[in-house]
């Protein structure tokens, strides 16, 4: 059994917390947190810790902090040569302080506060510095998910950017056609079908096959009705740089 200690409270911890608890092949040994009170609802009291340098012997240190936090945290860490791995999808395996062995424990995955997730669906991407301490990332991971991939530093940062585009930026043009919805009186419950069916159609077709509408089609005289219709500058600056890239897309610059 492998002997895990989470570092953090956020929310990547707080479902690791979850996903852990389930799980017969790791002992969860405790969690820091700055506060008991944020995960005090998940976990007994006693395997709650507020001072790093109170940290019991586990096989495996996982940082959950923030990317600007992990260089902190890991120096004030009060040991050494133990595996440390950090969840960031951009910071490198040198943010962890070089008295320890540094491994990646990222999962590529949106977490909401209190919104369950099945981990199991969830890609967990592993880096570390020799086979050893891969394959204890991966006997962990695998004890939690089916989608466990070797990803290095540079492929890492190549997601992490990629996933940027496809949920954070996707998900702001959510909120623009809510805006606009809302300004006109219609429900935004209409779109929802078309949301689910859009993100439904790249499980069989490429997002390239899957593209409509009428940049696409290149229908210049629809473009130029959406562009006299919308009042908000912001709104026509972000239609028009995206028609212009679905147009652009597969040509040659």
């Amino acid at each position: 059994m492998i002997k895990i200690t989470l570092i953090g409270s956020g929310n990547v911890s707080q479902h690791l917390i979850n996903a852990f608890a389930k799980n017969s092949a790791i002992e969860l040994i405790e969690v820091y947190s700055r506060t008991k009170k944020e995960i005090s609802p998940l976990l007994d009291s006693n395997k709650i810790v507020t001072n790093l340098a109170l940290l019991k012997e586990a096989d495996l240190y996982i940082i959950a902090v923030s990317d600007d936090a992990i260089s902190m945290v890991s120096e004030q860490l009060p040991f050494k040569n133990k595996l440390v791995a950090h969840t960031s999808g951009t910071a490198s395996l040198q943010s962890i302080n070089l008295k320890n062995r540094s491994g990646v424990f990222y999962p590529l995955q949106t977490f909401t506060k209190n919104k369950e997730v099945d981990f199991k669906v969830i890609p967990l991407c592993l880096e570390a510095e020799n086979n050893t301490d891969y394959l204890v990332l991966e006997t962990v991971a695998k004890s939690i998910s089916d989608a466990v991939y070797p990803i290095n530093s540079e492929q890492r940062k190549a997601l992490h950017v990629a996933a940027v585009f496809v949920n954070n930026f996707t998900n702001h043009l959510y909120q623009i056609g809510q805006e606009i919805c809302e300004e006109h009186q219609v429900s935004f419950d209409i779109l929802k079908p078309l949301i689910a069916e859009t993100a439904n159609k790249i499980n069989t077709l490429s997002p390239i096959d899957a593209q409509t509408g009428p940049a696409k089609r290149n229908d210049i005289t629809t473009i130029e009705s959406h562009l006299s219709y919308l009042s908000n500058e912001n709104q026509k600056k972000i239609y028009t740089l995206l028609t212009k890239s679905i147009q652009n897309n597969g040509k040659k610059l």
